[in-house]
């Protein structure tokens, strides 16, 4: 049976602004960094060291090759205990964010990344 989820593959464009989006904006850490194949790099990152669940920055030319309909749109939904700490924390690092929005059923707002490719935060108390 599963039991977690492991990993949620982002392409992009550009491994390193990716990586530097992640961990510099974000705040997440990279998990792991590691030579694939002669021209290509496996790179996670996730929000903690302890979070089993990370992203896996794969570049999108090397999927657009290999299998061309498995690139789209990332649908990928974060969580966060502090929504409004959260978004200023994004606005000020230069994360195009949308509005904040408090619905009765929750808190939340969008977030781009490097490629343009939209995120959403949701507060889980």
């Amino acid at each position: 049976m599963i039991n977690k989820i492991g990993k949620v593959t982002v392409y992009v464009n550009d491994q390193a602004q990716a990586k530097d989006f992640w961990l510099t904006k974000i705040g997440f850490v990279l998990k792991a960094e590691q030579p694939m194949g002669p021209n290509a790099t496996w790179l996670e990152v996730g929000p903690s060291e302890s979070e089993f669940t990370t992203l896996v920055l794969y570049p999108k030319a090397d999927m657009l090759q290999q299998n061309p309909s498995a690139v789209s749109q990332p649908s990928v939904l974060f969580s966060t205990t502090d929504i409004d700490t959260a978004y200023e924390g994004m606005k000020n690092n230069g994360v195009e964010v949308g509005e904040l929005m408090k619905m009765p059923y929750g808190s939340m707002f969008t977030f781009k990344d490097q490629d343009g490719n939209e995120y959403l935060l949701r507060e889980d108390k």
